[in-house]
C-alpha cells in the first residue's frame, strides 16, 4: 500500500508541480519531512518567505507541504530522483540511501566554521555522489536530543523497554539494552497511549507541536547529540539555475544557519514548559552523565566506521573526535 501511495504522490507531483517559468524567474518544488508550522519546519518556511521576497523576478519556491504530501522517509528519494527541487529534512530520514548520515549528529561546530574547515565541502560531495543533491544549508547544530520516557529508570539502563526510535537513536538505545521500535513521528503519540512504546528519542524542542507532551512523563539528562535538519536542492536543479538564481539560495542558506543564535534560548524556554507540562527530569548526576554522552557517541562512530571505514574516519576527523 505505501508503494502504491508513494508512487502515486510522485506522479502527482511530477504532473502538478513542475517548473513554471516566468521570463527568468523559476519556480522550485518543496517538501519538508516535517508537519508544516511545526519546529523543525518553522525556519525552512521563514527561508522560503525570504527566498520569495529577495527573489522576485529570479528564483521562487512553491511550498507544497510536510507529511501530508509526502511520507517522511521518502523525502530523500524524492529529492534524488527529481520529483522535488527542494527539501528540509534531517539526514536520519536518509539513512538508507546515504548510511554515513548517521555520524552528522555528532558534527556540533557551528556551521560558520564547518563551511571554514572543509567540513561542508566534504558532507556536499556525499550528498552529491549518493543522493544527487546540492548539501544547501544545515539548521538546529545547537539543539541536542533527549530520551523521553514513561517508566521511571533508576539507572543507566534500558533493559526492558520499548523505545521509539529513528537512525538516531538506535545504536544508544540497543547499546544500553533497550528494544529499538522504528516508526514515523505521526505514530508516536498512539503508540505511547496504547502502551506499545515506553518512551521515544526526540530533541529538545518540538514534543508541544506534536502533542506529546500529554502522553509523557519523564526527560532524561543530559541531552546528546546535535540536531541537524538539512536543505538539499536536487543536483540537476541546481546547475540548472542561473548564478543569480543560486546567489539568491545560497544568501538565504546563511541567512537561515544564523536562525541558530536562537536556539540556546528556544532550549531553555522548553526546558521550562515541559517542566509547567510535568513532565519530570531524570539525572544520574554529572560523572553518569559524561559517561553516557561518551557511550552514546562511541557507538554511533563504531557503527559508522564499520560501514564505511574511509568515510566514518574522515567525518570523525572534521568532527574533531
Amino acid at each position: 500500500m505505501q508503494r502504491r501511495f508513494v508512487a502515486a504522490a510522485a506522479a502527482l507531483l511530477a504532473a502538478g508541480w513542475a517548473h513554471a517559468a516566468v521570463g527568468q524567474e523559476v519556480t522550485l518544488r518543496a517538501v519538508s519531512a516535517f508537519a508544516e508550522g511545526t519546529q523543525f519546519s518553522k525556519n525552512f518556511e521563514r527561508f522560503i518567505d525570504k527566498v520569495n521576497r529577495d527573489g522576485k523576478g529570479v528564483v521562487q519556491i512553491n511550498y507544497i507541504g510536510g507529511p501530508r504530501a509526502m511520507p517522511p522517509f521518502e523525502v530523500g528519494n524524492a529529492v534524488r530522483t527529481h520529483v522535488i527541487d527542494i527539501a528540509n529534512v534531517t539526514g536520519a530520514f536518509y539513512s538508507n540511501l546515504l548510511p554515513e548520515s548517521d555520524a552528522f549528529k555528532l558534527l556540533g561546530k557551528p556551521m560558520s566554521e564547518q563551511r571554514r574547515n572543509g567540513t561542508w565541502d566534504y558532507l556536499n560531495e556525499l550528498h552529491n555522489q549518493k543522493l544527487s543533491a546540492w548539501y544547501l544549508a544545515r539548521q538546529f547544530h545547537n539543539v541536542p536530543f533527549h530520551i523521553y520516557l514513561n517508566r521511571k529508570i533508576e539507572k543507566l539502563d534500558f533493559t526492558g523497554l520499548k523505545i521509539r526510535v529513528t537512525p538516531v537513536y538506535r545504536d544508544i538505545v540497543q547499546a544500553l539494552g533497550g528494544a529499538a521500535i522504528n516508526t514515523a513521528p505521526g505514530e508516536v503519540y498512539t503508540a505511547l497511549e496504547r502502551g506499545v512504546v515506553d518512551g521515544y528519542g526526540w530533541p529538545v524542542s518540538g514534543i508541544f507541536d506534536l502533542g506529546w507532551d500529554k502522553v509523557t512523563k519523564y526527560r532524561m539528562e543530559p541531552g546528546f547529540y546535535s540536531v541537524e535538519v538539512n536543505v538539499l536542492v536536487n543536483l540537476d536543479a541546481w546547475k540548472g539555475l542561473t548564478d543569480a538564481q543560486r546567489k539568491v539560495l545560497a544568501d538565504a542558506a546563511l541567512w537561515l544557519e544564523g536562525l541558530d543564535a536562537e536556539n540556546e534560548a528556544n532550549n531553555k524556554a522548553e526546558i521550562e514548559r515541559q517542566a509547567k507540562a510535568g513532565i519530570e527530569p531524570i539525572d544520574f548526576g554529572p560523572e553518569e552523565g559524561k559517561k553516557f554522552i561518551a557511550r552514546a557517541d562511541a557507538v554511533v562512530w563504531d557503527a559508522v566506521i564499520k560501514r564505511n571505514p574511509e568515510v566514518g574516519t574522515k567525518l570523525k576527523q572534521l568532527a574533531g573526535n
